[in-house]
């Protein structure tokens, strides 16, 4: 009997060590298995902001957001993002790419060859429109061509009191027209007219503006390469040719000979645009020396 009794409990102590086990490797399964989603949660979380997807009943918000990062190659990066904005249903309204030259040298190689080395940095500041409910899915597919984010802000502007009052606006216009239109015409009539009207066209706008808003949300994105690119550029040796050019003696003599030969057909020319001065001074000096000749065959008389 106490044999019995001694087997059972030992079978008891083997079963409850067994199950033991197995419940440790279940609870270990699941602690791994909640760790793995969790850290799934986190990177969604990082990559799409709350704000980005945010929605509240009864609340209106335009949403907008900027991004500043660095990327490995901005031409690339840049065709990348044009084609996600397009892929979903936005628009590219600004694109400027530029390369930032830091230094230029020319060094060379031959007597007829040389390289121009550029040290450059090539960055680009866009500005797209995406549909506001596509937000969040731009900046994930933003997000993938980053090597270092340097910064990512998102806002969301509640404006349903101001859309509220647009229309209180609207209707306080309409009112107004109908007041307007019961006055006697004349002067003063036309001009509340004129400047009601005006008023009610500028409320559209703004409305029409809050709307657009609305519907599709304004990224500004900066992206640059975190390093220099160098770009070797095979160029001709200009010194040399200079030197080539510089100085030829026949051509140089041929020059100064047609040079020579023109300068004396303008000289003659000229004289002869003067020749009337020149007469005059002929005479002049004719009279001079005549009379000098005149006065000393006085002289010699008188003595």
């Amino acid at each position: 009997m106490k044999t019995t009794y001694l087997q059972l409990s030992l079978s008891a102590v083997l079963l409850l060590g067994i199950y033991s086990c197995k419940k440790g490797e279940v609870a270990e399964t699941d602690l791994n298995a909640y760790a793995t989603a969790d850290s799934s949660a986190v990177t969604v979380s990082d990559s799409i902001s709350s704000v980005a997807d945010m929605k509240v009943k009864d609340k209106q918000f335009i949403k907008t957001a900027d991004v500043n990062m660095e990327v490995k190659d901005v031409y690339n990066a840049t065709v990348a993002i044009e084609k996600s904005v397009q892929e979903l249903g936005g628009f590219v309204t600004n694109s400027n790419l530029q390369s930032n030259v830091v230094s230029e040298n020319t060094y060379n190689t031959s007597d007829e060859e040389a390289m121009l080395v550029k040290k450059y940095q090539t960055e680009n500041r866009m500005q797209v429109r995406i549909p506001t409910e596509k937000l969040g899915e731009l900046l994930t597919a933003i997000n993938t061509n980053k090597l270092f984010l340097n910064s990512r802000s998102i806002n969301a502007e509640d404006v349903t009191a101001s859309i509220k009052y647009a229309e209180l606006e609207g209707k306080r216009n309409q009112k107004t027209s109908e007041n307007i239109s019961k006055l006697k015409t004349n002067k003063d009539k036309v001009t509340l007219d004129d400047e009601n009207m005006s008023e009610g066209n500028l409320q559209k706008l703004q409305s029409m503006n809050m709307t657009d808003d609305l519907k599709y949300s304004t990224i500004d994105i900066y992206i640059k390469e975190p390093q220099l690119r160098i770009a070797e550029i095979a160029v001709t040796n200009t010194t040399s040719i200079d030197n080539k050019y510089k100085y030829n003696f026949i051509h140089d003599a041929k020059d100064g000979f047609v040079y020579g030969f023109y300068l004396i057909q303008r000289i003659i020319v000229a004289l002869i645009n003067v020749w009337p001065l020149l007469l005059v001074a002929a005479a002049i000096i004719y009279f001079l020396r005549k009379r000098k000749t005149t006065k000393p065959e006085q002289s010699k008389i008188r003595e």
